[in-house]
C-alpha cells in the first residue's frame, strides 16, 4: 500500500533590511510569507523569524553570526527547506545552502512553486513553465561540479571548449523558444474566442484584487459557479468566465482573475500578461479588497501598481469593493458602511453573507449603460436589410423619404453604429 510522502519541514525568514526604503512592515510581511508557504500542501512550516539587517551582505545575505545561529536552529529542528521572503541572488543561495545544509527558496521561487502547483489550463501551465525557466536561467551558478566542466567538441554544437553552464543556458533558451511558440498558438485560439465573444453584445466585468481578497467567493455568489475558493493565497490561478444576468435584465460576462501580490516576480508579470488580458478588455474593472486585513491600504496600492504596469487606464470605469465586512467588529463595520455610502463607486459587502450585493449589482448596471449619440443617416430604397435592422434594434427616432431613399434620425450606441456600418 502506497503512503503519502511526508511533508517537507520548512522554516520561513523575512529579512527586514533597514537600508531598504521601500521595505514593508516586517510583522505583516512575515505573516504573508508564512501564508504563501502554507499554500503549498507539500510543506510543513515548523517556524518563522524576522531577521533585522542594517544592510545586505553581498555573498551571504546575512552576517556570519546570524548564519551560525540559524544553522544550529535548523539542525535542531531537522529543517529541509528555508524560505527567504525576499530576493536571494544565485551566489547567496549557493553559499547559504552550503552553510545550512538544506535547500533555499526565495520569494520568487516560492511563488513560482505555488503557480506550478495550481495552474490547470494549457495556457496557465505554459506560462508557469516559461516563468520558471527564465528564473532558472539566472541561477546557473550552482555548486554542482558538472557545471564547472568544459565540454570538448568538433565545433558543430556550441563550439569547442563550451562550458556545461553555457550548454545548460542554451538548452533553456531553446526550451523557452519552443514554449513561446506553443503559447502563441494558445493565445491565437484565445483571440478567436475573444473575437467570437465580441460579436455578442455582452459587456465584460473583471474582478481584480490582492490574493485572498475574496474574488472567487464573490464570483461564485454572483454566478452560482463552483470555482475553487478557500482562505488561502492563490487559491485560483486560471481565469474563469461566466454569463450573469443583472437585476436590470442586462446580461454581462463576469471574469475572475488571478490574485495579485506585492513584489510579484517580474517573470510572472510578463508571463501572465495574456491571462490578464481579460482585464485590459473589460468594460468595467471591479477591485475587490479585504477590508478586514491590517494591510488593506498597502495591498490596494500594490494592485493599482500592477494594473498600471499592465496598461489598465485609471480613468476607465472602475468600482472598488470593500469585502469581508462580516469579519469586522460591529463598530468598524458600521464605520466602513457609512464611508461607502458617502463615496462614489465604493461598496461595502460580504461575499459570504450576501450583504451589500444588491447595491453593488445595481451600480454595475448603471456603470455599463452605454453612451449614445443621435445622428441622421441615409439608406437607399434598395437596402431593405439595413432598414429592417434599424427597426429591430429599436434605434429609430424619426423616418422620412427623399428622392433617393430613406432618411433616419437614430439614437444608438457606438457598438450599434459599428455593426450597422458592417452590414
Amino acid at each position: 500500500m502506497e503512503t503519502d510522502r511526508p511533508a517537507t519541514r520548512a522554516w520561513v525568514l523575512h529579512p527586514d533590511i533597514k537600508a531598504d526604503r521601500d521595505r514593508r512592515l516586517a510583522g505583516p510581511a512575515l505573516e504573508e510569507a508564512v501564508s504563501l508557504a502554507a499554500a503549498l500542501p507539500a510543506l510543513e512550516v515548523v517556524g518563522a523569524d524576522i531577521v533585522s539587517l542594517p544592510r545586505v551582505h553581498p555573498g551571504m545575505l546575512f552576517g556570519s553570526g546570524k548564519i551560525e545561529e540559524l544553522a544550529a536552529r535548523f539542525k535542531e529542528n531537522e529543517i529541509e527547506l528555508v524560505l527567504i521572503d525576499g530576493h536571494v541572488g544565485p551566489v547567496q543561495q549557493r553559499n547559504l545552502e552550503k552553510e545550512w545544509k538544506c535547500k533555499i527558496l526565495d520569494r520568487t521561487g516560492l511563488i513560482l512553486e505555488i503557480f506550478s502547483d495550481r495552474a490547470r489550463t494549457r495556457e496557465g501551465v505554459l506560462q508557469v513553465e516559461m516563468a520558471a525557466l527564465s528564473y532558472q536561467r539566472t541561477r546557473l551558478v550552482r555548486a554542482w561540479t558538472h557545471l564547472e566542466r568544459q565540454r570538448g567538441g568538433l565545433g558543430f554544437v556550441g563550439g569547442p571548449g563550451e562550458t556545461q553552464i553555457e550548454a545548460d543556458r542554451r538548452a533553456i533558451d531553446d526550451q523557452l523558444v519552443r514554449l513561446r511558440r506553443q503559447l502563441d498558438r494558445v493565445i491565437r485560439t484565445r483571440e478567436l474566442h475573444r473575437k467570437a465573444r465580441a460579436k455578442v453584445p455582452f459587456p465584460i466585468i473583471a474582478l481584480v484584487g490582492y490574493t485572498n481578497a475574496g474574488k472567487s467567493t464573490l464570483f461564485n455568489r454572483l454566478t452560482g459557479a463552483e470555482v475553487f475558493a478557500k482562505d488561502m493565497l492563490f487559491a485560483t490561478l486560471d481565469p474563469t468566465m461566466r454569463r450573469v444576468t443583472l437585476p436590470t435584465g442586462d446580461e454581462v460576462i463576469l471574469s475572475d482573475t488571478v490574485g495579485f501580490i506585492s513584489d510579484l516576480p517580474t517573470e510572472l508579470v510578463a508571463a501572465f500578461r495574456a491571462t490578464l488580458e481579460e482585464v485590459l478588455d473589460a468594460d468595467l474593472v471591479v477591485h475587490v479588497r479585504d477590508i478586514s486585513h491590517s494591510q488593506t491600504d498597502e495591498q490596494a496600492e500594490d494592485v493599482r501598481k500592477i494594473l498600471t504596469s499592465l496598461g489598465v487606464d485609471d480613468t476607465g470605469p472602475q468600482i472598488e469593493v470593500w469585502n469581508k465586512v462580516d469579519q469586522l467588529s460591529e463598530d468598524e463595520a458600521e464605520a466602513v458602511r457609512n464611508q461607502a455610502e458617502r463615496t462614489d463607486d465604493l461598496f461595502a459587502i460580504s461575499a459570504i453573507t450576501g450583504e451589500g450585493l444588491d447595491r453593488l449589482l445595481q451600480a454595475m448596471s448603471d456603470k455599463l449603460k452605454p453612451d449614445t449619440e443621435t445622428t441622421t443617416i441615409e439608406v437607399p430604397f434598395s437596402d431593405g436589410r439595413r432598414r429592417a435592422w434599424l427597426f429591430e434594434q429599436d434605434v429609430v427616432d424619426e423616418e422620412s423619404q427623399s428622392e433617393t431613399g430613406y432618411t433616419f434620425t437614430v439614437t444608438w450606441t457606438a457598438i450599434q453604429k459599428e455593426r450597422f456600418a458592417r452590414l
